[in-house]
C-alpha cells in the first residue's frame, strides 16, 4: 500500500457476486431487489450494478431516490427495472418517468402529481402503491387506501399509470407485529385485485424479515444488507455471506510504543472507537487516540512505514467486521461503512 495514496476500501467482486447468489437461491422463488441505497452501502454504484449484473443476473434494483436511480439507469443493462421509492419533486418525477424508472407512490398528493406530470408527458408511470402496515414510514393509511385505489386504477384504465406493485415497510420490532402488518398487506393486495389491477411486485420484506420469515415475502424482496455481507445488528452470520470489502490505512509513523496509521476522524472514523482492536501483521492491536488524519495503535516489534492495517473486513486477518465495529458505538454496520468510503479511496479487486 502506498502510505501517501490514504486510506482504502478493498471490495472482492468475487465475493460480492457469491453473496448475491447465495441471497437468491435463499429466497427462490421470491425475485431479489438489490437495493443500492447510498451508493450502494457505500461500496459505489457502478461496479456494484456490473457485478450484480454480470456476476449474478440481478435485472431488479432499488435505487431508494430518484438520483441514485438515475445513476442504476446509465450503467445498467436496457431490459434493468429500477425502483425509487422516496417521494420526489415534479423535476425529479420526470426524470424518472423519462427513464423508465418505476415508482413508490404512500400518499394521495403524490400519486395525484405522478399521474398529472405523466399526462404532460404523454407516458405511462409504472407505480407501487405502498400501505402503511403500522410503521408510520410513509404510506396510505389502511381507512383511505380503497379510494386511493380506486383513484389509482381509474388512471390505469386511462393508460397514465400502470400499477405494477404494491408494498410496504415492516417495523421489526417483534413477529407478532409483523404478523398483524403481513396480514394488513394482503388485506390491500386484495382490495387492489377487486378493483382490477394484477400488480406483479409485491413486496414487503428487508433484508432481515426476507431472510428470517420466508411466510412474509411476496413475489419480490429488498435486500440490501446482506448481499454486500453486512450483517443486522446483532444478528447471527449466515453461512456463506461474507463482508465483500475491507478498510485499510497504512501505517505513517512509528515510535517507540506506538504507531500511527494514516486515517482518522475526518475520514469519517469516530473517536468512539478508542479501545477498539485492529487487525496488523503481527496480530490485532489495541487503538489508542483518533486525531484528524491519524489514528494512534499500540506499537509491535518491527512495524514499518507504509504496511498496512485493516479496520474492519471479512476476518481473513483477524479484524473484526463492519457491524460488530458499529455496535460498540450504537449504530449498524451499514452505517460505519458509508460514513467512511465517502472519504476513502475505493478500489475492486478479484
Amino acid at each position: 500500500m502506498d502510505e501517501l495514496s490514504g486510506p482504502v476500501l478493498r471490495i472482492s467482486r468475487a465475493q460480492l457476486a457469491r453473496n448475491i447468489s447465495l441471497v437468491q437461491a435463499h429466497l427462490d422463488p421470491s425475485r431479489l431487489m438489490l437495493v443500492m441505497k447510498d451508493e450502494a452501502y457505500g461500496h459505489g454504484i457502478d461496479a456494484v450494478v456490473e457485478v450484480a449484473q454480470t456476476g449474478a443476473g440481478v435485472t431488479l434494483f432499488g435505487g431508494y431516490d430518484v438520483a441514485t436511480s438515475l445513476r442504476i439507469r446509465a450503467c445498467a443493462a436496457l431490459d434493468t427495472r429500477i425502483f425509487a421509492w422516496a417521494t420526489s419533486d415534479d423535476d425529479d418525477v420526470e426524470r424518472a418517468l423519462r427513464a423508465d424508472i418505476d415508482l413508490g407512490v404512500g400518499t394521495r398528493r403524490y400519486l395525484d402529481r405522478v399521474i398529472s406530470l405523466a399526462e404532460a408527458i404523454n407516458t405511462t408511470a409504472k407505480v407501487h402503491l405502498k400501505i402503511d402496515t403500522g410503521l408510520r414510514r410513509n404510506g396510505i393509511l389502511p381507512a383511505d387506501w380503497p379510494d386511493v385505489v380506486t383513484r389509482a386504477f381509474a388512471a390505469q384504465r386511462a393508460g397514465t399509470i400502470e400499477i405494477v406493485g404494491a408494498w410496504s415497510h415492516l417495523a421489526e420490532a417483534s413477529d407478532a407485529e409483523d404478523d398483524l402488518a403481513a396480514a394488513e398487506f394482503k388485506d390491500a393486495v386484495s382490495v387492489l385485485r377487486r378493483a382490477g389491477a394484477s400488480p406483479q411486485d409485491l413486496h414487503l420484506t428487508a433484508s432481515a424479515a426476507s431472510w428470517w420469515r420466508p411466510e412474509l415475502r411476496g413475489s419480490v424482496c429488498r435486500v440490501g444488507a446482506f448481499c454486500y455481507g453486512i450483517r443486522s445488528a446483532d444478528g447471527p452470520e449466515i453461512e456463506g455471506v461474507r463482508p465483500i470489502a475491507a478498510l485499510e490505512a497504512a501505517v505513517v509513523d512509528v515510535e517507540a510504543e506506538s504507531i500511527r496509521i494514516g486515517i482518522g476522524s475526518l475520514h469519517g472514523l469516530p473517536s468512539t472507537l478508542v479501545g477498539a482492536h485492529v487487525a496488523t501483521s503481527t496480530g490485532l492491536r489495541e487503538v489508542l487516540r483518533i486525531d484528524d488524519v491519524t489514528t494512534t495503535l499500540r506499537g509491535w516489534t518491527d512495524a514499518r512505514v507504509g504496511e498496512p492495517v485493516r479496520l474492519f473486513g471479512p476476518g481473513d486477518q483477524g479484524e473484526v467486521d463492519a457491524t460488530t465495529l458499529a455496535e460498540r458505538i450504537d449504530t449498524v454496520g451499514e452505517e460505519v461503512i458509508t460514513r467512511l468510503t465517502s472519504r476513502v479511496r475505493r478500489v475492486m479487486e478479484d
